[in-house]
């Protein structure tokens, strides 16, 4: 590692080095992106980040690079398939969430126009700019997160505990987690 001050939650493996200081807490408007990371955070569930940081090439791979046209069709055969893939985390619950959501996102993105004005309406459009001193202070969830995950099963999406959606909310930069004396507080 070099010398830059990071949140003690990052350790030496270069794949989480550089999803923390190039990924983790920089805003994401991209509407397929923001789906990737909603499944994904949902496949967390139970799980370090890490680990599923290590699967994403696969993840993208077998879930035809998070197109939720394409994932809102999965059938029996392509979930039978989904399971057997080494390279995924194989839980039924999860890959069959991915599915539920993938229509669930659709629905929103015709409500909405997009998913993004739709998600980014729960910070009022700009990211939440925290002020923690340790990773200790870091919540697990928020009010906000509490609001998000319950409008978001209401739509019918699987996997979006309040937990999750504030894990989802650090991740796509709704909420800038960083700690003060990391360097990528400021960015």
């Amino acid at each position: 590692m070099d010398n830059k001050s990071r949140c003690a939650w990052v350790n030496d493996d270069p794949l989480y080095i550089n999803y923390h200081d190039h990924e983790w807490g920089v805003p994401i408007h991209d509407d397929r992106l923001l789906f990737e990371f909603l499944i994904l955070e949902g496949a967390q569930a139970g799980l370090s980040w890490i680990t599923v940081l290590k699967k994403r090439d696969n993840y993208r791979k077998c879930f035809d690079h998070f197109d939720p046209k394409k994932i809102a069709q999965y059938n029996d055969k392509k979930i039978a398939e989904l399971l057997n893939n080494p390279g995924i985390i194989r839980n039924r619950l999860k890959i069959n969430a991915a599915v539920t959501n993938a229509k669930a996102y659709l629905q929103v993105k015709q409500e909405w126009g997009s998913f993004s004005d739709y998600i980014w309406h729960f910070v009022d459009g700009k990211p939440i700019k925290n002020h923690w001193k340790s990773i200790k202070q870091l919540p697990s969830k928020s009010a906000i997160s509490d609001a998000m995950s319950k409008d978001l099963k209401k739509r019918g999406f699987k996997f979006v505990g309040s937990t999750i959606c504030y894990a989802y909310m650090q991740a796509v930069g709704m909420v800038n987690d960083h700690i003060v004396d990391c360097f990528c507080y400021s960015s």
